[in-house]
């Protein structure tokens, strides 16, 4: 496998000089004057990446959990770790508080039963809409134009149709 990387790398780089050959040429034909000045830029046999700083205390903490990773492994009795912190209580409602939550609870419902109870005792009355007791608008039918109604023009009466009607006229 290593073979095949180094004949994939200097195919590579032999495509690479080859490009910055054209590139120079490319470049004599475009300016020949400053052609002779500019050469091939020297390029960094590996891109050389910036890596992620940690703080000394994440490294510590990334060590130490790597020994009990490994510790683990090999079947060996995992250390406590170095600044173990007692995790604080879980917080309960206290019995009083507990009592206080059911009584409140239980009036509400009780309140709930009593006001469907009247409700379904007394029948509803159904208002009957009138003229007069016109809703006002709402805002959103404030905001909208008003339709202009078209004139309507008036047409001529109608002929009669009735038998005794036809005889009057004609």
């Amino acid at each position: 496998m290593a073979d095949g990387l180094n004949g994939i790398i200097t195919q590579l780089e032999r495509q690479r000089t080859a490009i910055e050959r054209a590139l120079v040429a490319l470049r004599e034909v475009d300016a020949p004057a400053t052609a002779a000045q500019v050469e091939p830029a020297p390029t960094p046999e590996a891109p050389v990446r910036k890596r992620r700083k940690f703080s000394a205390a994440s490294r510590r903490k990334m060590a130490l959990a790597q020994q009990a990773r490994w510790a683990k492994v090999k079947g060996e009795i995992e250390p406590p770790p170095a600044t173990a912190k007692t995790p604080k209580p879980k917080r309960r409602i206290s019995p009083e508080g507990m009592k206080r939550i059911i009584a409140a609870t239980k009036k509400r419902w009780r309140l709930q039963r009593a006001a469907g109870k009247s409700a379904l005792a007394a029948p509803k009355k159904v208002a009957r809409k009138t003229a007069a007791a016109k809703a006002p608008p709402t805002k959103a039918a404030k905001n909208v134009a008003p339709v202009r109604k078209s004139a309507v023009k008036k047409a001529a009466p109608a002929p009669p149709t009735a038998p005794d009607q036809m005889q009057a006229v004609g």
